[in-house]
């Protein structure tokens, strides 16, 4: 009878268990479905591993030309992901339009980024930016004066530089 009482005790730990893992995996899911819901712009294609961290899918929206000299384009950021240190010759204008992110000009705290924020990175600052650890980002991002060149990417940023965030 005894044996018959943990066996039965064992299975029922066990599928409370399995329902909590089931519960919690569907939880993340919906909050990824959920941000990937909001997005405005299609995923576009993946930026390479040698400026990005994690996954970051970016889709441009306007090229630069003669007459208006800036580039824009979307930019999601799986959570997690993050650009590496780069600039901007003329600067960078961010709409953060869905999700959770951080941005960071060099020497300066972690900012947390929301739906609706607008950042102005200045021209030939070090910075950069990515998702939170539980939320995709997307951006829109705006780089004027295309003449006075885009980007210049550097090293990428660490662990220790993205998790110190408090």
């Amino acid at each position: 009878m005894e044996k018959t009482r943990n066996t039965i005790k064992t299975k029922l730990l066990l599928t409370l268990a399995a329902i909590a893992l089931i519960t919690f995996q569907g939880f993340s899911q919906s909050k990824a479905d959920a941000d990937a819901k909001q997005a405005i712009f299609p995923k576009g294609k993946q930026g390479p591993a040698s400026n990005f961290t994690g996954k970051a899918f970016n889709y441009g929206l306007l090229d630069s030309d003669s007459t208006y000299n800036t580039v824009v384009g979307n930019v999601l950021f799986e959570p997690g992901a993050r650009s590496n240190w780069h600039k901007h010759p003329a600067g960078q204008i961010l709409i953060i339009t869905a999700g959770e992110g951080y941005h960071q000009i060099k020497g300066k705290p972690i900012e947390k980024m929301r739906k609706g924020d607008v950042v102005k990175c200045p021209p030939n600052v070090e910075h950069w930016h990515g998702a939170s650890r539980d939320s995709s980002l997307h951006q829109m991002y705006i780089v004027p004066n295309t003449e006075k060149g885009i980007v210049e990417w550097l090293q990428p940023v660490t662990d220790k530089e993205y998790n110190a965030f408090r």
